[in-house]
């Protein structure tokens, strides 16, 4: 399997003016040039906002910024925001059930009520964990496919200058003289 494809303005080493010229007009070709905008629940969100602001400054540094790609992006740093929320309410969870383990006899609780809150304290954790978990595999399958699809429209580009086509007089003239 050989190395991915990069855009132009990565590529190192000796290219052509011509390959140079053919590579940088078909990547021109996948972009539309409307510059990336940031959903207004993604700007609200000073999390998510943060995170467009850094996906967005690495997707202009490669020229790939296109609004093309501005769902899939908006979508990742409302996951990312969504996660990190997440993620806070477990360490509640969590320190309930320290609080509950430290003052449980404090509380006058029984062995069977004390039992019976930190299962379910318990089972609240877990049930954070599992959305923690759905929600980082929705942002790897974001990443995952925005590369894939950046990838397979690079991959789409010639990398080396097509052989040009005759003209037609030309052609036809080797017809008339038996070339083939």
């Amino acid at each position: 399997m050989g190395r991915p494809t990069k855009p132009l303005v990565l590529v190192q080493g000796h290219r052509t003016k011509a390959e140079k010229a053919v590579r940088d007009k078909a990547e021109k070709e996948l972009l539309t040039g409307t510059p990336l905008k940031e959903w207004a629940e993604v700007k609200a969100d000073p999390l998510a906002h943060k995170e467009f602001a850094r996906v967005n400054k690495l997707l202009k540094a490669i020229g790939k910024d296109d609004d093309l790609f501005g769902a899939v992006i908006n979508t990742q740093c409302k996951l990312v925001a969504e996660e990190h929320q997440m993620t806070t309410i477990k360490d509640q969870f969590v320190n309930t059930l320290d609080d509950l383990d430290a003052n449980y006899s404090d509380q006058g609780l029984t062995w069977g009520e004390y039992i019976s809150l930190k299962v379910k304290v318990q089972g609240q954790i877990v049930s954070c964990d599992k959305a923690i978990m759905q929600k980082r595999k929705l942002m790897l399958d974001i990443s995952k496919e925005n590369i894939q699809t950046i990838q397979s429209a690079l991959r789409s580009i010639p990398k080396k200058e097509q052989p040009k086509e005759k003209s037609a007089m030309a052609a036809f003239l080797e017809r008339r003289n038996g070339v083939t």
